[in-house]
């Protein structure tokens, strides 16, 4: 039975392994996250979502030599605010699908998905979607956005927690009051894993 493991390496970083190889996504700059320790991580491949210093630090993945791509991506251009990006510029969902296992990286989401984007996002096993709010949606905007495109796993991500994480954005615990019982939400630590297959 074919796997993806999904990694938490804090705010919006995580590594995901499926096909024999790994994909880094929005890893940050050393010292950027308050609390985040640095990241030295190992990859086939490297994807960030936009250029702000907390989701483009390429520099911190070893990148090996992997091949072609085993997974295929779909990329959806949205915007990291609610003002069609005058504020904060562009975001990219990526879809990334592992012969038939879907995975979503929402990025800096800022605003509501559009009809044809909820389509695009129809059947994932896994959504990684940020909650914390102040420079993403918040938690009961992405609690929206789960009911509307029933992913199999909700993985919470750009929150604050007692350690880690911005000021100003919410924290997880509260983040996840958001959510009702039947979301499937996995919360995860640094370094923490999960497990999706088909």
């Amino acid at each position: 039975m074919e796997q993806v493991r999904i990694e938490y390496f804090g705010h919006a970083c995580f590594r995901v392994s499926g096909l024999g190889q790994r994909i880094v996504l929005d890893p940050y700059e050393d010292g950027c996250v308050p609390g985040c320790p640095d990241l030295r991580l190992d990859a086939e491949f490297v994807y960030c979502s936009h250029q702000h210093h907390d989701h483009n630090a390429v520099q911190c993945v070893k990148l090996h030599d992997g091949g072609a791509p085993r997974f295929t991506v779909t990329e959806l251009e949205t915007d990291h605010d609610d003002a069609g990006g005058s504020k904060r510029g562009k975001n990219t969902i990526r879809i990334f699908d592992f012969d038939g296992i879907r995975v979503a990286h929402f990025g800096d989401l800022g605003r509501a998905l559009t009809a044809a984007e909820t389509k695009a996002l129809q059947g994932l096993d896994c959504a990684m979607i940020p909650v914390g709010g102040f420079f993403t949606i918040d938690a009961p905007q992405a609690a929206a956005i789960v009911a509307a495109i029933e992913p199999r796993m909700v993985i919470p991500m750009h929150y604050r927690t007692e350690s880690t994480g911005f000021d100003m954005i919410a924290d997880i615990d509260e983040a996840m009051a958001a959510f009702d019982d039947t979301q499937n939400v996995v919360t995860l630590t640094y370094g923490g894993y999960a497990v999706v297959e088909k």
